[in-house]
This record gives C-alpha cells, sequence and structure tokens, in this order.
C-alpha cells in the first residue's frame, strides 16, 4: 500500500550516541497516518538492522506496528497490535505476536526505543500550545531483549518548536527541537536530523 501514497516527509537521523542512521517516511494514508522506516546501528555491541512501520489513526493514536531485521544473528519479526481494553479506561493492552502484556497506564502511544520517528506519534497526538504539559505514557520496545514495558513520559512545549521531554524511569531530561510537522531534528544526547 505504501507504494501507492506519497509521502508527506522523508526524514534522516543520525545517532549521537553510537554509531547509526534512521531514515523514515511518513505518509497520510485514508484512516490515518503511517511512519515506514529503517534504522541501522549497534546495540550491545552486534550490528543492528530494523525496518519497522507503525500505523497510527487520524488523532496519532498508535494501532499497531511491525518490526523486521536482525540484531547480530538474531532474526527479529515482531508484530505489536494495541487492543481496547472495554473493562477499564485506566489499562491499555498491547499484543506482541501471540502474547499480551497489560500496561500500568493508559498507553495510547507506542515507543520503538531505536528511533525517534515514535516521538513524532505522542508530540502529534497531544496537541500542546506553548507552555502545555502533557502526560504519555507509552509501551516502549526495549532493545536487545524485545520487550514491552510501561515508559512514564511528558511533554511539555516550551516554544514554538521545542518541547520539553522527560522519561523519569530512565532519568533522561532534554529539550527536543522539532519541524512543522512534529519530527524531531534534534534529540539531545542521541538523535540528529541530516540536513
Amino acid at each position: 500500500m505504501n507504494g501507492l501514497l506519497t509521502p508527506v516527509a522523508v526524514l534522516l537521523w543520525r545517532r549521537l550516541d553510537q554509531p547509526g542512521h534512521d531514515c523514515c517516511r511518513l505518509f497520510r494514508s485514508p484512516n490515518g497516518w503511517r511512519l515506514v522506516g529503517t534504522a541501522i546501528f549497534q546495540e550491545a555491541g552486534q550490528a543492528c538492522n530494523l525496518a519497522y512501520e507503525v500505523v497510527t489513526d487520524s488523532m496519532w493514536c498508535t494501532h499497531r506496528a511491525q518490526i523486521s531485521g536482525f540484531h547480530g544473528r538474531k532474526a527479529i519479526e515482531i508484530r505489536i497490535r494495541r487492543i481496547r481494553n472495554i473493562r477499564s479506561a485506566d489499562s491499555t493492552r498491547w499484543r506482541v505476536g501471540d502474547e499480551e502484556h497489560a500496561m500500568s497506564a493508559n498507553c495510547l502511544d507506542l515507543d520503538l526505543g531505536f528511533t525517534p520517528a515514535t516521538n513524532m506519534i505522542a508530540i502529534r497526538r497531544l496537541r500542546l500550545k506553548v507552555g502545555e504539559r502533557g502526560d504519555a505514557p507509552a509501551a516502549w520496545l526495549t532493545l536487545p531483549d524485545l520487550k514491552l514495558r510501561t515508559l512514564p513520559q511528558t511533554y511539555t512545549r516550551s516554544g514554538k518548536s521545542d518541547y520539553r521531554y522527560e522519561a523519569p524511569s530512565e532519568g533522561y531530561r532534554g529539550t527536543l527541537q522539532v519541524s512543522r510537522i512534529g519530527a524531531v531534528i534534534k534529540y539531545p544526547g542521541l538523535f540528529s536530523i541530516v540536513e
């Protein structure tokens, strides 16, 4: 289907914390948005190549993702899907392959820890005005163990293109610079856009 759609944006990031790059295309689809990209980097001393696709609805709530590639000699093929929890509005269930994961917070976003592309999803979904703050707990795919866990995070819009980002459980605080479409341009210590 991506061959029939014209990308809204094409983004290329360079990793700052280790060797690596990430190239991503953003597509507008009839029912929402798609991020389609490939990240090539080093993780735990091994080469890693991960192709990803993340699908959201028109309000930027993540519905599903697919990740494929390799980490060293290990092949990776993961399908992730958010499941509506009709019993509780305070929790979200995610399915990774055939396994369900209950998240401790209402995680509407999926954070693929190896790419800044998924930060755009939370930024676009929150639609913050300058001075506003929003909690955006995410279902976070960690590497190299490929586990899904809750990542508490907040975004505070501190300027037209600046967002103060905090992930307290990971000890990270920094000001993200974003483009007019909400894509991260500078992610202090981790990523920078290549122009």
